[in-house]
């Protein structure tokens, strides 16, 4: 893997994420329609992956995609509407998570590390966007000048690195040598840990929020790394296992922090799975996967009341989770 390139994807996933939080926080909210802004927002962003990505996979070109979605995020600075800029930047940020995700799994060969480094720094991205957003800090311009500086360079060097900006995807096959039932556990552990995600509620949250974004960050990061080097089934059973038993303790800080830390190290571990489950479709699986997000906010959405009702709750998920990914990423193991 080329690490300067990763650590283009890397830091055009924080800007990308920090300017949708800041268009959404600055431009969108408040108005009479945010609530559907924010719905089509998150089904672009999210949902609409999964077709994305299986164009992505046919066209090749995984770094024109993700300069495309940067682009893309940048020009909705400048639609007036709420209900079309809303849509264009979910579309933006859909482009860019498939190309960059997609080309850092080939680039690196499909190893776990360079992956959890390409997520991680989204939550950091959304946290500080989210805050500048709903402060008054002005410098808007910021976000597009730098969304297409990014996507500009992600260009350039995608070709330097290669001579083209075809990405050697493997030819477009849906099928699954694994059997399409190793898709299923993977995606219910994703909505498990998005419906997480948007219903924990701590009491010491505002406090430690910093905290709990880097442990958001990290853990993302840590689980790649963990991944390689434990194997997939046994860094899933040491960080779930782990962050089953801290989130009985989760009404203290320190606990909490450590299990959200433990419990989001499992996500490049999906995505990984995932992608060798149906290896000539990246692309359609890694959409797969952020459907499974897009569905984890939609109760949050509806107003419907969280399930989750304290640390026994949210050590249940964990459990489950655990039983959920035991044995696809065990297969997936043996298979390496």
């Amino acid at each position: 893997m080329d690490k300067r390139l990763l650590a283009l994807y890397s830091l055009a996933h924080f800007w990308v994420d920090l300017c949708c939080a800041l268009l959404i926080f600055r431009t969108l909210a408040g108005k009479t329609d945010f609530a559907l802004c924010l719905l089509l927002y998150n089904f672009c962003a999210f949902a609409l992956q999964m077709p994305l990505g299986l164009l992505a996979d046919r066209l090749d070109r995984n770094g024109a995609a993700a300069a495309a979605g940067c682009m893309l995020t940048a020009l909705a600075y400048l639609i007036p509407g709420t209900v079309l800029c809303a849509v264009t930047a979910g579309v933006g940020n859909a482009l860019f998570h498939l190309g960059g995700g997609v080309d850092v799994l080939n680039r690196s060969q499909e190893r776990a590390w360079a992956l959890g480094v390409f997520v991680s720094p989204g939550a950091l991205g959304l946290f500080l966007g989210t805050l500048w957003g709903r402060g008054t800090a002005q410098g808007l311009w910021l976000g597009p000048a730098g969304l297409i500086l990014l996507g500009g360079t992600v260009l350039w060097l995608c070709r330097r690195s290669t001579g083209t900006l075809r990405s050697g995807n493997a030819p477009v096959n849906l099928d699954a040598p694994g059997g399409y039932g190793a898709l299923m556990p993977l995606f219910l552990v994703v909505v498990l840990r998005s419906y997480m995600g948007m219903n924990q509620a701590f009491p010491w949250k505002a406090d430690w929020a910093v905290w709990l974004t880097l442990a958001l960050v990290l853990g993302k990061t840590a689980g790649g790394f963990a991944l390689d080097r434990l194997g997939s089934g046994r860094a899933a059973g040491w960080s779930l296992g782990l962050a089953a038993a801290l989130y009985l303790a989760s009404a203290l800080p320190l606990p909490g922090v450590l299990a959200v830390f433990l419990f989001n190290m499992t996500m490049p571990a999906t995505l990984w799975a995932a992608a060798r489950v149906m290896p000539g479709a990246k692309g359609f699986t890694f959409g797969l996967l952020t459907f499974a997000l897009f569905l984890g906010f939609l109760p949050s959405w509806l107003g419907w009341p969280s399930l989750l009702a304290g640390p026994a709750s949210y050590a249940l998920m964990a459990a489950a989770s655990l039983a959920l990914l035991w044995l696809p990423l065990r297969k997936e193991a043996a298979r390496c």
